[in-house]
């Protein structure tokens, strides 16, 4: 379980989180929603322990991620994050980036022996997947991760998140991909100005938005 309690976090006199509250559960996907500078990547990094955070405290398998003495490397294990960029070593093989997992390398059998400058981007961004599953996490966080694709690409990486959640990976996600969050999610949050101003099943967010917020930004993100 991630447990996220009363969590702020600035960047000089911005305060981009503004005491968030969120329990994610195994084998649960929660995707995040929102508006640019609304604090959504921020916690995912918070989360992975990348950002130290002002207040609060940030939870994971009942270890406190920025307690003092934590082990933060041995925290990661369990937590695999990708980013909107993939971030793949160019002088390495695709195998050699995921360095032979235990794990499928997700649909991409036959490039193991290729040079990450040689794949798609919607390839490279799977690669990132497999390399932090690599790990075997218990848990994995996707900034945006397709939103550095050119749209043709996007509908592959798309399908390996929703090939994770079929499986039980718990993952919190923040995307742009409404219909995405829509599909795959037990949960969607809105992040509204450093609030996480709703949550709900998709469907009730999606269908009947309570907040004006989420309502103005709904509108506009179709």
């Amino acid at each position: 379980m991630i447990e996220i309690q009363n969590v702020r976090k600035s960047f000089g006199s911005l305060e981009v989180l503004k005491g968030i509250d969120l329990t994610v559960h195994m084998g649960e996907v929660v995707t995040i929603i929102g508006g640019s500078g609304s604090g959504k990547s921020t916690l995912l990094t918070c989360i992975n322990g990348l950002e130290p955070i002002a207040s609060g405290r940030i939870v994971v398998d009942g270890i406190g991620v920025h307690g003092k003495g934590t082990n933060l490397d041995a925290l990661r294990s369990k937590i695999g994050i990708v980013f909107q960029q993939w971030n793949a070593f160019p002088h390495d093989t695709v195998l050699e980036n995921v360095m032979l997992a235990p794990r499928k390398v997700l649909g991409l059998a036959d490039k193991l022996t290729v040079y990450p400058t040689r794949l798609s981007g919607g390839q490279q961004q799977r690669m990132a997947i497999a390399r932090a599953l690599a790990m075997a996490p218990a848990y994995m966080l996707f900034d945006e991760a397709t939103s550095a694709l050119d749209p043709m690409l996007v509908g592959e990486v798309l399908d390996t998140l929703r090939m994770l959640a079929s499986q039980g990976m718990t993952m919190i996600c923040v995307t742009h991909e409404m219909k995405f969050a829509r599909e795959v999610s037990d949960r969607v949050a809105f992040f509204h100005r450093a609030v996480m101003a709703a949550i709900a099943p998709p469907d009730a967010l999606f269908g009947a938005p309570r907040e004006p917020e989420t309502r103005a930004f709904l509108a506009t993100a179709y």
